[in-house]
């Protein structure tokens, strides 16, 4: 019921954001180590990072082997897709507090005209595959 748009998830979701942002207060890599905990697999794809400091995190404990991706679509896209602005949510930093301040190494392009998402990704999945062929390393 939490996983795509609806009323339900509406209902719960500024709630949600609130016990997240206490958590990320106390403890900014809280959910981070939680994600990780006990993984070993060579490459890792997290797929929704939300925060500079969830980043940071990455970049701290993982310097050599994080590569950032940003998934983008035009405002205009995004409603045509059925998202409308909910203040106090969409403004908050669960939703936009990637928005600035980050240099990405991978932008893919969600949108119409763009190319395909295959193409976008050929890079990423090389450097992947480059990774998953390479001994484990913590450095």
């Amino acid at each position: 019921m939490l996983l795509g748009p609806g009323l339900y998830k509406e209902q719960y979701r500024a709630d949600m954001i609130r016990w997240g942002e206490t958590r990320r207060r106390q403890d900014p890599g809280f959910f981070c180590r939680l994600a990780t905990k006990g993984a070993w697999q060579p490459v890792w794809v997290v797929s929704d990072a939300r925060r500079l400091t969830d980043l940071q995190w990455f970049w701290s404990e993982f310097p050599r082997q994080t590569q950032s991706v940003r998934v983008q679509s035009s405002e205009e896209t995004r409603k045509q897709r059925g998202w409308s602005f909910t203040a106090g949510v969409d403004d908050a930093e669960s939703e936009c507090g990637l928005d600035s301040g980050v240099e990405f190494d991978w932008i893919i392009t969600n949108e119409a005209a763009a190319p395909s998402l295959d193409k976008q990704l050929q890079p990423i999945l090389k450097l992947a595959e480059e990774a998953a062929s390479s001994p484990i390393s913590d450095s």
